[in-house]
């Protein structure tokens, strides 16, 4: 019987195989390495002059998945009016493929021409603003950067007009959606440090007032108020997903904002994401703009949080990601009640109204689900969290284990590489997610849309 590989570990051998130390300057080199690598990786599925390209959707894809119609009507409906986008074939007397582009046209003139009753746009009320969804986690490891762009794809393909923005300065969503981000003024830093200089300007007008000296704005805060949002979306491969970028030096932030803080106690931090997006007009230019957070209860995250009209936690289904995902629960509320607190504290004393949080919805969701071993303890967090936790579990198939090696989503994937059930099976658990999102979106408009119509009435 063969020993353990941990024992009869020879001192000399092992000393042989460690190498020379490494200093600090190494860390460079190995860091070279992966931007390298990654460099190589992101080159996967971009054309001869370097962009990203977003593969075609064939006719059995459309009819299957994005526009609810037979083939054969389909094909008749394109015959008749051949102004239509009318595919191409990729060998002789084959399926018709389209672009993303071309499949939101069609879904426009069905939308117009066709069956009164099928839902070929989705579902959304006008003149109310877009919605904001954060995926958040302070557990690496359980599929929120994942969760979060496959929700944008969702999105995309249903035909929903989706802002995602980057809050982690890891910068993984930026890499899947192909930003490119060389600073943090390419990130969302500019907007929050604008809504401080913004703040700031107002105060130094009631401190002129009083006959007290102004705050100075420093450089950061004089650049900052000469962008807006639309200074910082990028376009993406996909032709209704654009993207704020992030990167490493967008973790600064965590260090400036407290310093702003201590400047201008009065300073709202946690309103500066969603006020400087609407005030540029971005929640009426999309649908829905997806977060995707640090897994850090930081003070970006806050911003996230604070701006989500829905929020999404993923977790693993075991007893350390229920263990720590319990625990963020009890952060958030604690930072969120101590902010409430202290805020209540001065409008008390002031006679103004005060602040209370809401959310439309929050839901926990399952992720990386293997039904063979952890399906006993799915159904004890269901249990227990009752509708907290939503219903669906997000398993882990062969199709996502390949998209995440391609740098891609399930969705830019080309199900002629796989078999097609397959294909199939690794649809299903991120189409259930989406489905379970979709009702939340649309249960949230649903909501405003019956409060205005009460308002109006």
């Amino acid at each position: 019987m063969s020993t353990p590989p941990y024992f009869n570990i020879a001192p000399d051998q092992a000393e042989a195989e460690l190498g020379a130390p490494l200093r600090t300057r190494d860390f460079a080199e190995i860091s070279q390495r992966y931007t390298t690598g990654r460099a190589q990786l992101e080159a996967q599925g971009r054309d001869a002059s370097g962009a990203r390209q977003l593969r075609l959707f064939s006719t059995w894809e459309i009819t299957r998945y994005l526009i609810p119609v037979a083939q054969a009507h389909f094909r008749r409906v394109l015959k008749t009016n051949p102004d239509l986008p009318q595919g191409r074939t990729q060998v002789e007397g084959g399926s018709k493929w389209f672009t993303l582009d071309e499949v939101l046209r069609l879904r426009a003139f069905f939308a117009t021409q066709g069956a009164k009753k099928r839902d070929y746009m989705p579902y959304r009320p006008s003149g109310l603003p877009a919605k904001i969804a954060a995926v958040a986690n302070f557990k690496g490891g359980v599929g929120k950067t994942s969760t979060a762009a496959h929700l944008a794809m969702s999105a995309a393909l249903d035909g929903y007009k989706v802002l995602v923005i980057d809050l982690d300065s890891q910068g993984s969503m930026s890499s899947i959606f192909g930003a490119k981000v060389s600073d943090e003024w390419q990130t969302v830093f500019p907007l929050l440090a604008r809504h401080y200089a913004t703040h700031l300007m107002a105060e130094n007008q009631t401190r002129l007032a009083r006959g007290d000296a102004p705050q100075p704005l420093d450089d950061t805060l004089d650049e900052a108020r000469k962008l807006t949002a639309k200074d910082l979306i990028q376009s993406t491969h996909w032709p209704n997903i654009d993207i704020i970028g992030a990167q490493l030096n967008l973790y600064w932030a965590e260090f400036q904002i407290p310093v702003w803080r201590m400047g201008a106690r009065s300073w709202k931090l946690w309103d500066a994401l969603t006020d400087t997006l609407a005030e540029d007009g971005a929640l009426d230019a999309y649908d829905l703009v997806l977060l995707d957070t640090p897994p850090a209860l930081g003070y970006l995250t806050i911003n996230g949080l604070a701006a989500a009209d829905i929020l999404l936690v993923p977790t693993g289904a075991s007893f350390l990601e229920f263990d720590s995902t319990g625990r963020f629960f009890d952060m958030l509320h604690a930072t969120f009640q101590s902010i409430e607190e202290g805020e209540n504290m001065v409008a008390r004393a002031l006679g103004r109204e005060g602040l209370a949080f809401e959310w439309d919805a929050v839901r926990a969701v399952i992720t990386r689900y293997d039904s063979s071993q952890q399906a006993e303890f799915a159904g004890l967090m269901q249990g227990l969290l009752g509708p907290a936790l939503a219903p669906q579990r997000q398993g882990f198939t062969a199709l996502i284990g390949q998209a995440g090696e391609q740098v891609s989503g399930i969705y830019e994937a080309d199900y002629r590489d796989f078999n097609r059930e397959t294909y199939i099976r690794g649809r299903e658990t991120f189409d259930e997610t989406y489905a379970m999102f979709k009702r939340l979106l649309i249960g949230s408009w649903r909501r405003d849309e019956l409060a205005r119509e009460k308002g109006a009435a």
